[in-house]
């Protein structure tokens, strides 16, 4: 009995881990709309922009030559919102997608706070305040224990605000030293190494991936460069 009680309860609790989790990241070459995504239930994605709010949810659509994830389709299953008379910071949100729940900061909370996702099921968000650097104050600081960093309003103008390191995963990416075709757009995930066509190339070609893969996993994630 003991032993059955003890793998009901491991179900349980592996279930609830696995049922939310960070598992996407998505570097967007061309600015710095850059997605966080979230796998809930197992199969729906919610996709999350760096501040912390939330750009979309679905179901994955893979487009089968590559591999990429270019679309969401429309999730078909559970969802419920917020009423109009909770608190305003959250009222008419969604709540729950599937059997996932998902809170959000309050109007009484600091101003670089209100309104954001601050948990999907039992994933904790937080974020850099409004005292933290100005390049990333608002912006995502860890999700459960994994761990977000910047570039500060003290570095290159290319990519001050970008990510920095997810984890242990380091990102880093062309300055203004560089070509104008590429400047800004990553140049490393880890070890792994980006290189772009430059504006001395044939026009059509100027910024667009050489080297790299568009789609790898480091650290546990994937990360999808986005570059179209």
């Amino acid at each position: 009995m003991a032993k059955c009680s003890f793998m009901v309860f491991f179900i349980f609790i592996s279930t609830g881990l696995w049922a939310q989790n960070l598992a996407q990241i998505t570097i967007d070459n061309r600015g710095d709309k850059d997605i966080i995504t979230f796998l809930v239930d197992g199969t729906v994605a919610v996709n999350l922009s760096k501040d912390g709010n939330i750009i979309e949810w679905g179901l994955e659509y893979t487009i089968p030559q590559t591999g990429m994830y270019p679309r969401l389709e429309k999730y078909m299953g559970k969802e419920e919102y917020y009423p109009s008379t909770d608190n305003e910071a959250y009222a008419g949100k969604v709540k729950y997608i599937g059997r996932t729940l998902l809170t959000y900061y309050t109007s009484n909370d600091n101003d670089a706070l209100k309104g954001k996702v601050k948990t999907i099921g039992i994933t904790m968000l937080d974020y850099y305040r409004d005292y933290d650097n100005a390049a990333f104050k608002g912006s995502l600081k860890s999700a459960g224990s994994v761990t977000f960093t910047y570039y500060s309003s003290f570095d290159d103008q290319f990519y001050k605000g970008k990510i920095k390191s997810i984890g242990g995963t380091q990102l880093s990416y062309y300055g203004s030293l560089d070509d104008k075709a590429f400047r800004g757009k990553v140049k490393n995930i880890d070890r792994n190494v980006f290189t772009y066509y430059s504006s001395y190339d044939r026009k059509e070609y100027g910024g667009m991936m050489k080297s790299g893969s568009q789609m790898l996993s480091s650290g546990g994630l994937k990360y999808i460069i986005k570059n179209y």
